[in-house]
C-alpha cells in the first residue's frame, strides 16, 4: 500500500528522484501513465496487469470504455530507476501533467500519482473547501 506525500524536483532532463518507500514496493520497473485530475498514476507490474485484466474485460461496443482505454493505454510508458533512484519521464507526460520544476509524489492505496505542486496545491484547496460534502457522498458509497 501507497502512502505519503514527498516533495522533489524534476531536472532539465525530466528525471526524477522517486522516494525510497515508494521503490521499495514499486520495485525496480513500473509503469507511468496519464492519470485523472492531470497528474500521473504509477503502478506497479503487479498493479498494471490487474488493471490490464480489469480494463480488457470492458466491452469494445461501449465508446466510453475505448475512450479511457485509448487514453490510459497511449499514454503508458515503462520507466527503470537508475542508480540514483531517479526514473525519466518522458516529455509527453511531463507536459501532460505540467511537470517542469517542482512535484509531489502521493502515495493512493494501489498507486502513486505525480503531481505538478501548485496544481496540487490547487487541487488541496479546492477539496479543503469542500471536505463536509465530499464526506456526504463518500457515506453514500458506504465509507
Amino acid at each position: 500500500m501507497f502512502m505519503g506525500e514527498y516533495q522533489h524536483t524534476i531536472d532539465q532532463k525530466g528525471r526524477l528522484i522517486i522516494p525510497s518507500k515508494f521503490r521499495d514496493d514499486l520495485g525496480d520497473r513500473f509503469v507511468a501513465t496519464k492519470g485523472l485530475d492531470r497528474c500521473l498514476f504509477v503502478y506497479s507490474p503487479d498493479e498494471w496487469s490487474n488493471l490490464e485484466q480489469r480494463l480488457k474485460a470492458l466491452p469494445l461496443t461501449n465508446k466510453d470504455a475505448r475512450a479511457f482505454v485509448r487514453f490510459f493505454f497511449a499514454g503508458a510508458t515503462e520507466c527503470e530507476i537508475d542508480k540514483q533512484g531517479r526514473i525519466l519521464l518522458p516529455a509527453n507526460l511531463r507536459e501532460y501533467a505540467s511537470l517542469v520544476k517542482d512535484v509531489v509524489l502521493v502515495g493512493v492505496l494501489t498507486r502513486v500519482e505525480i503531481w505538478s505542486k501548485d496544481i496540487w496545491n490547487e487541487y488541496n484547496e479546492q477539496a479543503n473547501l469542500d471536505h463536509e460534502s465530499i464526506a456526504e457522498r463518500m457515506a453514500d458509497l458506504g465509507i
